[in-house]
């Protein structure tokens, strides 16, 4: 990686982000955990607050929640979190790249993966009520470095290898901020039908299916002939598909 793009991001990472209201930064050093920390002090900072990790190679970030409604039917966050991430990275790519969203929970750039988001509740919430707080996190790989150089592992890539006109963490996490707003307050003004047409948008083709998104927020696919396929949220969340546990970072 040259070093001027490294010192151009990590200039970025000690700058205050520019940030809508209600959002609230809180700031982490290089290895601090975006999620982890969200969930830590999500009952007592509120709605609104955003970590974010000052990190040259990755995007991170994790933003606390208050739905009012129960935890059952509040979990579809996750899919306005992932349609605001695509929307924020489609902000930045060269024209007609394909960002591509792999059920439930992964970004995909040209069938390669970049990254992908996640969601966390309490683990004691009620799932007929409102849950006390959700915290939506995502990161995207935003420099390759070492193994992760073109060629040698084809199945992940990263923003700046994609000709991302600005792979920079700040601005694209700044992005994701009006992004996330916009699907809110789409969702409370028309309903979650709104949400799910911009997810379902950017979800990854399955020639000959029609999807939908259920109440649980279960993929439901209906086949020629009738035939409905149930494709189960819940377990999903607790294991992140695009995740590397031991890194924290995305899947190589």
């Amino acid at each position: 990686m040259p070093l001027d793009t490294r010192t151009r991001v990590r200039a970025w990472s000690e700058a205050a982000l520019d940030l809508p209201p209600p959002f609230r930064a809180i700031a982490l050093r290089e290895m601090g955990d975006a999620f982890a920390r969200a969930t830590a002090v999500a009952a007592s900072e509120g709605a609104g607050t955003l970590v974010h990790v000052g990190r040259f190679d990755l995007a991170e970030l994790a933003v606390v929640l208050e739905p009012d409604e129960a935890l059952r039917s509040a979990r579809r966050m996750i899919y306005a979190g992932m349609a605001a991430l695509a929307d924020a990275l489609a902000a930045f790519a060269p024209p007609e790249k394909p960002i591509a969203i792999r059920w439930p929970d992964a970004i995909v750039i040209d069938g390669r993966l970049v990254g992908g988001g996640r969601l966390g509740w309490p683990s004691d919430a009620d799932e007929d009520a409102p849950p006390p707080w959700l915290v939506f996190a995502a990161v995207i790989r935003t420099v390759a470095i070492g193994e992760l150089e073109p060629g040698v592992r084809p199945l992940a890539t990263a923003l700046a290898e994609e000709g991302f006109f600005d792979p920079n963490s700040g601005r694209l996490i700044e992005s994701f901020a009006r992004h996330l707003m916009v699907a809110i307050d789409a969702w409370q003004q028309d309903g979650f039908a709104e949400v799910a047409r911009g997810y379902l948008s950017r979800l990854l083709p399955e020639p000959g299916a029609r999807r939908q998104i259920d109440q649980n927020g279960d993929l439901l696919l209906r086949h020629a002939g009738g035939a409905v396929e149930r494709r189960v949220l819940l377990p999903t969340l607790g294991a992140p598909s695009w995740l590397d546990t031991a890194t924290g970072a995305p899947r190589r």
